[in-house]
């Protein structure tokens, strides 16, 4: 019942127990990381298991209803948190969980959360801009 009632949290996973968890999540980040092409899953899961990168799930007490993955990165213009990747359905039910997400990102002196993912991210998020362009020419 609590499963389409009760609105899900944001849980950061201790990457003490990504063992756990990674079968549960794996395919649905590999599905978002294909779909884009702009990550690769083998380098996104080689970090959610060795802990340089962390790993998200909306949890609504009985099921994962989304999942993402960040990894902080040094630039040049300061440090930033790049979400790599991020997977669910239903997403009006946890969109919202993005806040906890910049949260974390401000307490780790980032400048700004980063998503590479499709150009609709931009109209669903507050507050969030297209800042640059990713443009590819396919070669045959």
């Amino acid at each position: 019942m609590c499963e389409t009632t009760c609105l899900p949290q944001l849980v950061c996973v201790d990457p003490g127990s990504i063992q756990a968890i990674w079968p549960h999540v794996a395919q649905r980040l590999s599905k978002a990381t294909a779909k884009t092409g702009l990550s690769a899953f083998a380098e996104i899961e080689r970090d959610v298991l060795n802990g340089k990168a962390l790993l998200w799930v909306a949890w609504n007490g009985r099921s994962i209803e989304a999942v993402a993955a960040t990894s902080l990165q040094q630039t040049d213009a300061g440090r930033v948190c790049v979400i790599t990747a991020c997977a669910g359905a239903d997403m009006t039910r946890w969109l919202p969980l993005i806040r906890f997400i910049e949260t974390y990102a401000r307490e780790e002196g980032c400048t700004c959360v980063r998503i590479f993912g499709r150009k609709g991210w931009a109209r669903v998020l507050d507050g969030y801009r297209q800042t640059h362009a990713v443009i590819d020419k396919h070669l045959a």
